[in-house]
């Protein structure tokens, strides 16, 4: 059987694709089951990512691979993980503010980011395309957000009071992940992805310790029931980036990984069942809208 080529994908590697958006959006539903339960934002990423960076170095030395990095790359990585800690961070406090789904669809605003960042800090021209989509997303987003108050009821200055703290702090892990994105396409060329991801979670472990001893110790649960999300986050992250990064090259997927920008829908679904957490149809409505354009925009042809 021949291998999938880039323009097609494979109902193997498109399953795996769903599934690792599945447990994503499980990996914050999850964290907000922890966070109720006492557990605090820096000890959620502590364990996740110390987890997670552990669990890859295993795979990088069981298959050999060489863990030297050029001159070039060694600058890069701290400020990639730097960046990718403070997005860690601002996701999780997003979601320890918001309704899941809602926290997940103000982070899918970072293709956006990402062409503002290319643009400002490499003179990249954003691709016609990104322009066409991004007042559709932002109307896609201004209605998930409800942001004149009309779903919730409360008017625009009662629910801002609400949420604005939450969807700044999404946004701001949007916007620190989109400059993530643009070092890591610029600066660590021919890095081996594992290796990559490995130091990265490395570099956000060791922030997240610091922080954990700032705070005088680690924020634990109070109950089993945050203990099985703390553990639920942990598992499930780690598990989703190994599959991204062992199973998905063997499969051949080459630009399809947009398909996991659904991950807001399986979050929407699981907070649902599991937390009892609703939005509006018209927020609804919007969440489809954003998600639709990311992955129209991460499966156009480049």
């Amino acid at each position: 059987m021949s291998r999938p080529t880039p323009s097609t994908l494979s109902g193997a590697a498109f399953a795996t694709l769903l599934l690792i958006a599945f447990m994503m959006g499980a990996n914050h539903v999850a964290a907000r089951l922890a966070f109720n339960d006492g557990v605090g934002v820096t000890t959620a990423v502590l364990f996740r990512s110390g987890i997670t960076a552990l669990v890859v170095l295993a795979l990088l030395r069981s298959t050999r691979t060489s863990l030297r990095l050029d001159a070039r790359q060694r600058r890069a990585l701290p400020a990639i993980g730097l960046l990718i800690g403070v997005q860690s961070l601002c996701l999780y406090a997003a979601v320890a503010r918001l309704p899941v789904a809602l926290a997940l669809l103000a982070f899918n605003a970072y293709p956006l980011w990402t062409a503002l960042w290319a643009r400002v800090v490499y003179g990249e021209r954003p691709e016609p395309r990104v322009l066409a989509a991004m007042p559709v997303m932002l109307v896609g987003l201004a209605l998930a957000l409800d942001v004149a108050g009309a779903a919730s009821g409360l008017g625009a200055a009662g629910h801002w009071a609400q949420i604005g703290a939450g969807v700044a702090f999404a946004l701001s892990a949007a916007a620190t992940f989109g400059l993530a994105l643009v070092l890591t396409q610029h600066e660590t060329v021919g890095l081996d992805g594992r290796l990559r991801t490995a130091a990265t979670m490395g570099l956000v472990a060791l922030l997240a310790l610091v922080g954990v001893v700032f705070q005088g110790g680690p924020s634990l649960p109070a109950t089993p029931t945050g203990w099985w999300g703390l553990l639920g986050l942990t598992v499930l992250y780690g598990t989703a980036f190994t599959l991204m990064f062992t199973l998905l090259p063997r499969l051949g997927v080459v630009g399809n990984s947009a398909i996991m920008n659904v991950e807001p829908i399986f979050a929407l679904m699981l907070a649902w069942a599991i937390l009892g957490q609703s939005i509006a149809p018209v927020q609804v409505a919007g969440g489809l809208l954003v998600v639709a354009t990311v992955m129209w925009l991460g499966l156009r042809r480049r």
